[in-house]
C-alpha cells in the first residue's frame, strides 16, 4: 500500500511570520520530514498540481468547470461538446478603495437560494433588447447560469470566450480589480461582472440575507473554463477528499473516490491495497483569510489524527511508502519515506519551521 497525503499550506506562506510556529509540538511530522527524501517541483497551486497528477493539460484556463461538472451535473443534464465556465456566487466588500472577494468558505447558501439568484440574473440578460439598432452585444443573450450545486454555478458556451481567468482560490480575500478576466474580450466580461454586481446590490434576496445575519451574495466569479479533457489518467487507485475537484478527476479516470474520513484510523478501516491519494485541506484557505489561530489548531489536529498514526504504521511496515506533498509560494515540496528510511539515525529531527524553505 502506498499513501500520498496532499496538504496545501502545510507551511504558513508568510515566511517572515516566525511566531506562528512558536510552541507547536509536532514530533511525528518532524520525524517523518527528517527521515524523508525531499524533492521540489514547480506548481501554480492546488488545481494545477491536481491536474498534473491526473495528466490533465491546461487549456485557456485550468479546466476545472468541465471536470467538476462530472460530479455536479443532474441526471438529465448533458455536458455537451461546448465550453464550460464556473460562475460561482461570491461576496464582495469595499475596503480601503479595494473590492475584496470572499468565496463560499465564508458564507452559507442553500440550493433554493442559488436558484433564486440565478433566476434573477438569467431573467435580466434574457430581457435584453437585441435589435441591431440598439448596439447591444448579442452574446449577452447567452448569459444563462446553471446552479447545479448551491455554491457551484456554471455557464455553458458553444464557443470558447477570448479570455483567460484567475482561479477563485487565488482571488479569495484579494482585490478583484487585479484579477478580472483578461484577453481580447476582457472588457465585455468585466462589464458583465460589474452589471451583475449592480443588479444584486440591495436586491430583496440580499436584504433578506442581511436581515438574518448572512453575507450578501452580491457578485459572481467566472473561472476554470474549458472543454472536457480527452485524456485523464492517474496511477492512483483510490482518491479520498471532501473537495469536489479531486473527486471529479477520480471519476474522469475511473479511480475509486470516497469522502475523506475524520482521521487516519477511520481511513485505515476502509482502505484497500493500492495507491491512495488523500487530500487533507483543513489548512487550505486559512492564510488567505488571515486565520493564524485556525491554521495552528488545524496543524495540531493533523499531527494527532494523521501524522502520529501514519508514523506508527510505517514502523509496523503496514504501509510501503508515504509521500507528503505541500505547495508553498509556487513550489510543490514532496517528502517521501519508507520504513527503511526510519533507520537512518544520522538524520536527526529538526524543528518544523526549518523545513519551510
Amino acid at each position: 500500500m502506498n499513501l500520498h497525503l496532499f496538504i496545501p499550506n502545510l507551511f504558513w506562506p508568510d515566511s517572515t511570520f516566525h511566531e506562528i510556529y512558536q510552541d507547536l509540538s509536532l514530533p511525528a511530522i518532524e520525524t517523518i520530514f527528517a527521515k524523508s527524501l525531499r524533492t521540489k517541483d514547480e506548481s501554480q497551486g492546488v488545481e494545477d498540481w491536481l491536474c498534473k497528477a491526473f495528466s490533465v493539460e491546461k487549456q485557456q484556463d485550468i479546466p476545472v468547470a468541465p471536470l467538476t461538472l462530472l460530479a455536479d451535473k443532474a441526471r438529465d443534464t448533458e455536458t455537451g461538446d461546448g465550453y464550460w465556465l464556473r460562475a460561482d456566487p461570491v461576496h464582495l466588500r469595499v475596503e480601503h478603495e479595494q473590492v475584496l472577494l470572499a468565496d463560499s468558505r465564508t458564507f452559507s447558501i442553500s440550493l433554493e437560494e442559488a436558484c433564486q439568484f440565478a433566476e434573477v440574473i438569467n431573467k435580466h440578460f434574457a430581457e435584453d433588447d437585441l435589435s441591431p439598432s440598439c448596439g447591444v452585444d448579442n452574446r449577452r443573450k447567452l448569459i444563462s447560469l446553471v446552479p447545479l450545486c448551491a455554491d457551484r454555478w456554471y455557464l455553458y458556451m458553444q464557443k470558447p470566450p477570448l479570455i483567460q481567468t484567475h482561479l477563485l482560490s487565488e482571488t479569495a480575500a484579494k482585490n478583484i480589480n487585479e484579477h478580472f478576466p483578461y484577453g481580447t474580450e476582457e472588457m465585455f466580461w468585466k462589464g458583465i461582472l460589474n452589471e451583475i454586481q449592480m443588479l444584486l446590490y440591495e436586491h430583496p434576496l440580499n436584504q433578506a440575507r442581511e436581515e438574518r445575519g448572512d453575507l450578501a451574495i452580491n457578485g459572481i466569479w467566472f473561472w476554470g473554463g474549458g472543454v472536457i479533457p480527452k485524456l485523464v489518467t492517474s496511477t492512483y487507485t483510490n482518491v479520498w477528499s471532501n473537495d469536489v475537484f479531486p473527486r471529479s478527476l477520480a471519476m474522469a479516470c475511473g479511480a475509486n473516490h470516497t469522502e475523506l474520513p475524520v482521521n487516519f484510523d477511520s481511513w485505515q478501516q476502509q482502505n484497500k491495497s493500492g495507491r491512495h491519494l488523500v487530500f487533507l485541506d483543513s489548512l487550505h484557505g486559512k492564510f488567505e483569510y488571515g486565520d493564524a489561530y485556525g491554521w495552528r489548531e488545524s496543524l495540531k489536529e493533523l499531527e494527532k489524527e494523521w501524522f502520529e498514526p501514519v508514523l506508527n504504521m510505517l514502523k509496523k511496515n503496514a504501509i510501503n511508502q508515504v509521500t507528503i506533498t505541500t505547495i508553498n509560494k509556487g513550489v510543490a515540496i514532496n517528502f517521501s519515506i519508507t520504513k527503511n528510511n526510519l533507520y537512518k539515525f544520522w538524520r536527526m529531527g529538526k524543528p518544523f519551521s526549518t523545513y519551510v524553505n
